[in-house]
């Protein structure tokens, strides 16, 4: 058998991850980014826009096409800032506050079952290489980015 690489693994996994999720979220006119995104909103005072896109890890130009479907959806509405003028809070509609708890069941319904069939300890193992991988590639230790 021929050795699969990491980075392979890591892939494979989070693009099975990533169609169970849009399937679910299909049967309900939806999409795993539109989930997360939910979740990454604080339900109760809203979240700069400008401070969306970092928490999710995503580009600013992906996350406005989201947030625009959302908005379109009836799911967030835009308020300005009150502590920044220039600034935009994203808000959760109560639409938004429904579909973000379905979405927020779904992720636990997930992480439920894996702890459920694999050991406390081998999941330890999985995010202490989880983070070894992530502090890596942060502080460029992989590749030396003045090459």
């Amino acid at each position: 058998m021929k050795e699969k690489t990491i980075d392979y693994v890591l892939r494979t996994t989070w693009l099975t991850i990533k169609k169970m999720y849009n399937e679910e979220a299909a049967k309900f006119d939806s999409t795993m980014a539109t989930g997360f995104t939910l979740l990454s909103i604080d339900p109760e005072n809203g979240t700069p826009s400008t401070a969306l896109g970092p928490k999710m890890g995503m580009e600013a130009t992906s996350l406005s096409r989201i947030l625009k479907n959302m908005e379109e959806r009836g799911l967030i509405e835009r308020q300005p800032n009150p502590d920044d003028g220039r600034g935009v809070l994203i808000h959760l509609t109560e639409f938004g506050k429904e579909k973000r708890d379905y979405s927020r069941e779904k992720v636990l319904t997930f992480n439920n079952s894996i702890r459920n069939n694999i050991s406390e300890e081998k999941i330890k193992h999985f995010y202490e290489v989880a983070d070894l991988i992530n502090d890596l590639i942060s502080n460029k230790k992989i590749y030396n980015q003045n090459q």
